[in-house]
């Protein structure tokens, strides 16, 4: 049975990191190890999924995602925080450690 976005977002006991991507995207491949990182770090107190906006366009819209990367971090379904563009590792966990 195939979980949807919301319901994953809903269900999950940890906060979600959502890497909104596409495979074009320069600064989606450099993120891609950091975020990698952060999974690892962070597993059991943070989920993290990577969502391709080319194949998840419906909810790229209903999210507003205008540009990649974008990320998004939800908590039992709400968006709690949200940033675009490509940061350094110590950057996004600084930004992570306020909801974590």
């Amino acid at each position: 049975m195939k979980t949807s976005f919301k319901e994953l977002l809903q269900n999950s006991e940890t906060p979600v990191l959502v890497d909104f991507f596409a495979e074009w995207c320069g600064p989606c491949k450099m993120m891609s190890p950091i975020v990698e990182s952060i999974a690892q770090e962070y597993k059991g107190k943070l989920k993290v999924i990577k969502i391709d906006i080319d194949k998840n366009q419906e909810l790229a819209q209903n999210l507003q995602i205008k540009g990649v990367p974008t990320f998004m971090l939800f908590e039992k379904g709400e968006s709690k925080w949200r940033k675009s563009g490509a940061m350094p590792l110590n950057v996004l966990k600084q930004e992570l450690n306020d909801f974590i």
